[in-house]
């Protein structure tokens, strides 16, 4: 299936000379004067070969035809990463080189979408959005306002996030899984 180049996302795969690359990164470039870009970083997954390419934003690119379904996350092991399809309780391990750095947001019953081609995993996509709890940050300092600036914060699953200043350890918030950016407050 033709789509679009800048249309591609993180987790999809596209084939290019009979070989399918799973999307790492995808970044459009639309400069004053020019034309607009769209610049993709890939993995071959044939061999884990890195590749970088760059298309016209109009430019039409092969999307590879996968299987994708929602897993639910077990656990991990010296074999890799574990998931069950809740439909069929069937099991699926997934090697660390897929999961990447996306690692930390795998925990009990984190739900996320596998794209499989002939029963191998190639590419994950979390959920957009994950709920985790702020492990150690600066101490709330009264009198600041929250628009004023934004502080670090370690959160208990080991990501770095900048958080408003009113936020203090113990605090639940969201954070976008995508670029790991504070996004609000949990409503728990």
């Amino acid at each position: 299936m033709k789509v679009i180049a800048s249309s591609l996302r993180k987790g999809n795969v596209v084939e290019m000379d009979g070989k399918l690359y799973a999307v790492l990164k995808s970044e459009n470039f639309h400069p004053g004067k020019g034309t607009p870009t769209t610049s993709v970083d890939m993995r071959r997954i044939s061999d884990g070969v890195k590749v970088s390419e760059r298309w016209r934003t109009t430019e039409m690119v092969e999307k590879a035809t996968v299987d994708e379904r929602e897993y639910d996350f077990l656990y991990e092991d010296g074999e890799g990463f574990h998931f069950m399809e809740p439909a069929t309780y069937e099991q699926l391990v997934v090697s660390p080189d897929v999961v990447g750095d996306d690692n930390v947001f795998l925990g009990d019953g984190v739900k996320v979408y596998l794209r499989t081609f002939e029963g191998v995993a190639i590419a994950l996509e979390l959920p957009q959005r994950v709920v985790v709890e702020i492990s150690e940050t600066e101490p709330v300092v009264k009198g600041q306002t929250a628009s004023s600036s934004y502080k670090p914060a370690i959160c208990t699953n080991g990501v770095r996030v900048m958080v408003p200043p009113h936020i203090g350890t113990g605090t639940r918030i969201v954070i976008n899984t995508e670029d790991r950016s504070y996004v609000e407050r949990a409503r728990d």
